[in-house]
């Protein structure tokens, strides 16, 4: 996926005081670092952060971390947020990847993805966030009890991971393929910039819960 590098994004994210840098020393102390015992719940991929800004509003009994590779993506996101961002909102800029080093085990409750990228070649299906190499990761992050919920556009990708999930050990918990005619599953939908955008066109949006 090719991004436009946007001049001065770098350098905001790192003066940000709403980006979190070597988040790696917070391993195990997330719930210090926001001063309680909430649960933290991560976005991963999380775009220009409207989705998870507004579980931060409606939600302020749970510490949030939006997770963003690009920093000119991320950029949107700052500015959104800047000057008064939620106290219970924070973001990182780092590859999902690397999740295993910033999290100790157990010590996120959700993982949300939300349109990621389908990576639609065979050849790269070990790219995609609901491939088996990322949920052997978020099985060392991810609460005993806790879930990750997975919303998308791409038939092809929601089809694989249908496949992918229960392959590597989770369980499906619910799915739908039209997720915004589902009462029960668009209960307290919130939608990203994306879905609204392919909801608009006349899109089915697929959903689904999984748990280990």
């Amino acid at each position: 996926m090719r991004l436009r590098n946007i001049k001065g994004a770098d350098e905001a994210v790192l003066k940000s005081p709403c980006c979190i840098q070597s988040p790696q020393k917070h391993k195990g102390l997330w719930q210090d670092y926001f001063g309680g015992r909430n649960p933290v719940h991560i976005e991963i991929g999380m775009g220009k952060g409207q989705f998870i800004m507004a579980l931060a509003k409606q939600r302020p009994q749970i510490n949030y971390l939006g997770i963003e590779r690009y920093t000119s993506v991320l950029l949107r996101a700052l500015q959104k947020t800047e000057p008064d961002p939620p106290a219970n909102l924070r973001f990182l800029c780092i590859d999902a990847r690397t999740l295993s080093d910033i999290f100790a085990c157990g010590e996120v409750k959700r993982i949300y993805l939300n349109f990621s990228d389908p990576w639609p070649k065979d050849r790269h299906a070990k790219r995609r966030l609901t491939s088996a190499p990322f949920l052997q990761i978020y099985d060392q992050i991810l609460d005993p009890s806790g879930t990750l919920e997975f919303k998308t556009d791409n038939r092809g990708l929601f089809d694989f991971s249908l496949e992918e999930i229960p392959a590597a050990g989770w369980r499906i918990d619910a799915f739908t393929r039209d997720l915004h005619h589902d009462p029960t599953m668009n209960e307290g939908n919130i939608m990203t910039e994306y879905e609204e955008k392919f909801s608009a066109a006349g899109n089915p949006i697929f959903k689904l819960v999984a748990s280990r």
